[in-house]
């Protein structure tokens, strides 16, 4: 197990193989291509430095270029002095050997090349999965004290709207809904994530019954995801209030689609109660209004007879 596991290591670039072990391989080498050509000379004797190849190849991969030139001068002394068959040395052996020591260079140069490349690739590889574990630590750390921050906000406004009960109502909700988000988005790496999980979030304490999801996967940038967030939110607290889900048949719809970088989203309330008087624009209906402009997009709502009908369109950023 310890000599295949010094010929995987040298054979990957890894490691380089100890001396004793690269000296037993190039000698393993060189005896099984005179044994080739041994077998080779019983139908041609002439053949003198082919089946060395393999030996010089097999040897520069495994333990190195300086073991790789060893094989290719000895694999070409015996391919001089060791004659099979009737075959004698003359020039013509002479000028092959140097023919086959040119090539065996370029041969044991470009095997060398290309294990410098993996070994700055595996480097490289090495780096950037330390420095993608070390991002991850840092901003798992950071997700923890933002959550924390979080948490410390949400506690002094509480305390300082302990007797504002109708202003506290209305923050407090949003930033539960934040909070909500922002661990949805952290369980997929800080990326973003996609537009039914997202949804799911806010509509399942609701009853899955209640509304239906339509639309092919998307996948959402973080920044865009927590714009979202808000408005599905609002949304759903209005239909819990006044809309589709304080309703005992109410139902609601949900479709999306994405053309290019463009997504189109309709929020469809129906079996609702009829909405008869609409007040002036408050907080919520501007959050509505506003959330999606940095993405060049807008929100449209409708008070229809049956039901709130929204729609938003928006540019999807790139990841």
């Amino acid at each position: 197990m310890k000599l295949i596991n010094e010929f995987q290591r040298g054979w990957h670039g890894e490691a380089q193989p100890s001396p004793l072990f690269s000296i037993g391989f190039v000698l393993l080498c060189l005896a099984l291509s005179t044994a080739a050509r041994w077998s080779m000379s019983l139908i041609r004797p002439d053949i003198f430095f082919t089946p060395y190849f393999p030996a010089v190849f097999f040897a520069t991969a495994v333990a190195g270029w300086r073991w790789g030139a060893v094989a290719a001068i000895a694999s070409g002394a015996l391919g001089v002095a060791v004659t099979f068959g009737s075959g004698h040395t003359d020039a013509a052996r002479f000028a092959l050997l140097l023919i086959y020591l040119a090539v065996t260079g370029f041969t044991i140069w470009g095997i060398e090349h290309y294990r410098s490349l993996v070994a700055r690739e595996r480097c490289i590889s090495k780096r950037l999965i330390e420095e993608e574990e070390y991002r991850k630590l840092v901003v798992a750390e950071l997700q923890h004290r933002l959550k924390n921050k979080l948490s410390t906000i949400h506690a002094v406004l509480h305390q300082v709207l302990d007797k504002e009960p109708q202003t506290w109502g209305r923050i407090d909700h949003r930033l539960r809904a934040l909070a909500v988000t922002d661990d949805l988005i952290a369980q997929v790496d800080k990326a973003g994530c996609d537009i039914r999980d997202l949804l799911l979030s806010e509509l399942g304490p609701y009853g899955h019954v209640r509304f239906n999801l339509n639309g092919e996967p998307l996948f959402l940038p973080a920044k865009l995801a927590v714009s979202l967030s808000l408005i599905f939110h609002e949304l759903a607290t209005n239909a819990a209030k006044y809309g589709a889900f304080s309703a005992a048949h109410g139902f609601l719809q949900v479709s999306w689609s994405a053309s290019d970088d463009r997504l189109n989203v309709t929020w469809d309330e129906t079996e609702g109660p009829p909405v008869e008087n609409v007040g002036p624009a408050g907080f919520g209906t501007k959050l509505l209004k506003a959330a999606l402009t940095a993405f060049d997009g807008k929100t449209e709502i409708a008070f229809l007879k049956s039901g709130v009908h929204c729609t938003m369109q928006c540019r999807i950023p790139p990841m």
